[in-house]
């Protein structure tokens, strides 16, 4: 069966903030249909659906109609929004990320790899308890905020503004985006401010660096605007910081409930890569990657119309049994199918080499550190759809070596 019988479709709402795109209900309903019906759009449940529509030509990146859900179509956050090389399409966006690709490269982003390692030692050895931390304030956070201000050479003692502005930046990805809008506004000129004397810097004193391969990029005559370099940068600062504190947070929540698999990453810590991939397919930050129809176009027996939202609800494709056979976690696993958290196709996620790089340095320091975590306290959340992850999660551990 192709497409389940109107009666069967399920109905998520989406916009409410107690939904959960890991519910119960949710992975109930894939059993029954690939996909649910939203306020927004279609979700799709199954990775088979998921994997094929992220590559679909009939579809374009879709998040760009995020703002104008909620009401959202003019203003300072609307424009830094639509200036995304992510919600670019065409020729603008394989322009962009011709001349942004470079400053991603595999040589500037193993180059900061000691550095990373070295602030992951710092970050642990400067616990205030011996045996327990509150692990978003004491590492995630700052570890994340640190790893954007390094990449930008800027002093990392900015890390707490850093943090804060780049935090309230990230309500926008949540469904209360509209309520924040005034604060997403106010912290979104604070992070141009950074842009703009980083880049004024690297204008007059250029380095072998990320930034400055930023400002002096170029190709066939082509180059960044100011615009297009300050829209990017504070793109990054926020991308870098948001998804990596939550996705570290989450990872650390996620190892708690498999301590056989935190004992053996600490007993190998060369399944650092594995283990960010596998705390990506399950539980991963980005619970949804948007595309929209560009015209009708009929999918496995479903008539999407043009303009459709199509949610791709990433926990629920990852953990897929048709998909993934026996789908529990396991950091040893071999040749499962590639998750979808960092999108796919055009549209792959720029940064991903960055994300993969800092965690997959801190992961195998941190179960060698902090043995036995387990939750000691009230954990808190963001809503679990657009962005999510833990705001505040204290453990303890027994102290490692």
């Amino acid at each position: 069966m192709t497409v389940a019988a109107d009666s069967e479709v399920p109905f998520f709402d989406v916009s409410d903030p107690a939904f959960s795109v890991s519910s119960a209900a949710v992975f109930r309903a894939r059993d029954r249909s690939w996909y649910a019906r939203t306020p927004y759009g279609l979700a799709v449940l199954r990775y088979d659906q998921a994997a094929r529509l992220i590559q679909h030509p009939g579809l374009r990146q879709g998040s760009v109609a995020w703002p104008a859900h909620h009401g959202i179509t003019s203003g300072p956050f609307a424009d830094w929004w639509a200036s995304w090389v992510l919600n670019k399409e065409g020729a603008d966006h394989r322009r962009l990320r011709r001349l942004l690709n470079p400053a991603f490269s595999r040589r500037h982003v193993g180059a900061m790899t000691p550095r990373f390692l070295a602030l992951a030692d710092e970050l642990i050895s400067s616990f205030d308890h011996p045996s327990r931390c509150e692990f978003v304030s004491e590492f995630a956070e700052p570890y994340a905020a640190r790893v954007v201000a390094i990449m930008l050479g800027i002093d990392e003692k900015e890390w707490p503004t850093i943090a804060a502005e780049s935090a309230t930046v990230g309500l926008a990805m949540g469904v209360q985006i509209r309520s924040a809008l005034a604060r997403i506004e106010a912290a979104l000129e604070k992070l141009y401010a950074y842009a703009d004397a980083v880049i004024a810097d690297r204008l007059v004193r250029p380095r072998d660096d990320f930034v400055t391969s930023l400002v002096a990029a170029h190709r066939d005559g082509d180059r960044l605007t100011h615009a297009e370099l300050r829209d990017s940068l504070v793109l990054l600062i926020f991308g870098g910081f948001d998804t990596t504190r939550n996705q570290l947070g989450l990872a650390m929540h996620c190892f708690i409930g498999h301590p056989v698999q935190w004992r053996l990453l600490a007993q190998r810590p060369e399944l650092g890569s594995a283990a960010v991939e596998e705390v990506m397919r399950t539980n991963p930050t980005t619970t949804w990657v948007t595309r929209e129809a560009l015209a009708d176009f009929s999918f496995d027996g479903l008539e999407i119309a043009a303009g459709t939202t199509i949610h791709l609800f990433c926990a629920a494709t990852g953990t897929d049994p048709a998909a993934f056979g026996n789908p529990e976690f396991d950091i040893t696993a071999a040749g499962r199918p590639a998750h979808l958290a960092f999108g796919g196709g055009a549209h792959y996620c720029l940064g991903h080499l960055v994300a993969r790089t800092d965690m997959s340095v801190a992961l195998p320091l941190l179960a060698r550190r902090l043995r036995e975590p387990r939750v000691s306290g009230t954990a808190t959340f963001l809503p679990c759809s657009g962005n999510t992850g833990p705001t505040r999660l204290p453990i303890a551990f027994e102290p490692g070596d």
